[in-house]
C-alpha cells in the first residue's frame, strides 16, 4: 500500500488486516519498491493524490509483465471528478475508492479484485476483534459480552478509526477530516453527536468509559481494553445508564 497519511494507513489496515490480508505500507516511492523487491502482494492500494502512484503503476506494469502475473490495483483518491478517475484506470488502477471511504466498501472491493485475480471465491464475512469486542464488519454489529449492537455506517467507521489508532488521540478536525472529508461543511458539533450515539450503543457512561474516552479540548480515545462489568444483558434493546443529559461541552461529547 502506498499512503503517506498515517491516519488513513493505520485506517486501512485494521480494515483490511484481520484474517484476510497482510498489510505492508510504504510512505513514498523507494519504500514501496523496496517492499516489492522482497514480497509480491495479492493486491495493491495505491493513494491516486501520492507523487509517486504514477511511477509506482509504471515499476507494477513492469513487474507483471516479468512475472507473466497481474496483480489487482485499488487507487484510492480524494478527487472525485471523472478525469482524476479515468486518468487512474488508464494506468493500469483496476478499481477506485473515493476518501473518505466506509471500511466495509473499503474491504468489499479488495475482496472482489483479490477473487478475480485469484479465481477462488472467498466468502466476504470477517470480523474484526478488538479487545473483548467483536466487530461484524459487514452486517454492521457489534457484540460484547452477551450482546450484540447494531451500528450505522458513521457509527461504525467512527468505531473503526478510533481503534485503529487504538490507545491515541484523535482530534476532532481529524475525525471529521477521515469520515466526512475536508469538503465537507460540518456544525461545529457533528462529531461530537456521532461520539455521543456511539457510546450510547456501547452502553459506554462518559464519566467511567469503557471503549471510548474524551481527552478535554484535544478530542477523543478508543480504550483498548473492556470490561464486561456494567454491562446490560438486554443489548440494544436496552435503556444505557445515563444519571443527566449530556452537553457538547463535557466528557460525554
Amino acid at each position: 500500500m502506498l499512503h503517506d497519511r498515517a491516519l488513513l494507513v493505520d485506517l486501512i489496515e485494521l480494515t483490511l488486516n484481520h484474517g484476510l490480508f497482510v498489510v505492508r505500507a510504504a510512505r513514498d516511492l523507494a519504500e514501496a519498491e523496496a517492499i516489492l523487491d522482497q514480497w509480491r502482494p495479492h493486491i495493491g492500494v495505491v493513494d491516486m493524490d501520492h507523487d509517486g502512484s504514477t511511477p509506482l503503476l509504471e515499476h507494477l506494469d513492469d513487474a507483471n509483465a516479468l512475472a507473466g502475473t497481474v496483480m489487482p490495483v485499488l487507487g484510492l483518491t480524494r478527487r472525485g471528478d471523472l478525469q482524476t478517475k479515468l486518468k487512474a484506470f488508464d494506468l493500469g488502477v483496476d478499481d477506485i475508492l473515493t476518501v473518505p471511504f466506509s471500511p466495509e466498501e473499503l474491504l468489499a472491493r479488495c475482496m472482489v479484485l483479490a477473487r478475480r485475480a485469484s479465481g477462488t471465491d472467498r466468502p466476504i464475512v470477517p470480523t474484526i476483534t478488538i479487545g473483548e469486542i467483536e466487530i461484524d464488519i459487514v452486517n454492521r454489529q457489534v457484540r460484547a459480552g452477551t450482546s450484540v449492537v447494531h451500528l450505522s455506517g458513521i457509527e461504525q467507521s467512527l468505531l473503526y478509526l478510533l481503534a485503529s489508532r487504538s490507545g491515541r488521540v484523535l482530534t476532532r478536525d481529524e475525525i471529521l477530516d477521515a469520515i466526512w472529508g475536508t469538503d465537507f461543511v460540518a456544525e461545529s458539533n457533528i462529531v461530537d453527536r456521532h461520539i455521543r450515539s456511539l457510546r450510547i450503543k456501547l452502553q459506554n457512561d462518559y464519566r467511567r468509559p469503557r471503549f471510548i474516552a474524551t481527552v478535554p479540548g484535544v478530542g477523543y480515545r478508543f480504550i483498548p481494553t473492556f470490561s464486561n462489568a456494567g454491562w446490560d444483558e438486554g443489548g440494544e434493546s436496552a435503556e444505557p445508564q445515563r444519571s443527566r443529559p449530556a452537553s457538547s461541552d463535557d466528557d460525554a461529547s
